[in-house]
């Protein structure tokens, strides 16, 4: 006998729905809009505009015919940029690929080339 849960029900917005963090922060946004989603030194983002960058980078990919299994490289330190491509990038269905700002010239040749990098946000 399986699950109690998975008895008896088909599946419906009532009672299945996949979690990630894409629905995450929509929900976030969509419930908390202004609650502060974000500090970065003197900056504070909330969760509306965290959302809407978010979407804007996705949309901007898009637009540049970047979609489903395309690889994505950002290059990027800690900042409200890089938490936004992790969401806008995904949103696309492209597969996110973080370099470390540290490496060598060399090494991120190499790793641009490996993961056969679509577009490169620095």
């Amino acid at each position: 006998m399986g699950s109690p849960y998975e008895q008896d029900l088909d599946k419906n917005a009532a009672n299945h729905q996949p979690l990630t963090p894409l629905t995450y922060l929509e929900r976030a946004a969509k419930t908390y809009p202004d609650h502060l989603a974000i500090i970065h030194g003197h900056q504070r983002i909330d969760y509306r505009t965290f959302w809407q960058r978010s979407l804007k980078l996705a949309s901007a990919l898009d637009r540049r015919g970047i979609g489903k299994g395309d690889t994505v490289t950002v290059m990027l330190s800690n900042t409200p940029p890089m938490l936004e491509a992790h969401f806008g990038v995904p949103m696309t269905k492209a597969v996110l690929h973080s370099l470390n700002t540290r490496l060598d010239a060399a090494v991120i040749a190499f790793q641009l080339d490996h993961a056969e990098t679509k577009v490169l946000i620095v």
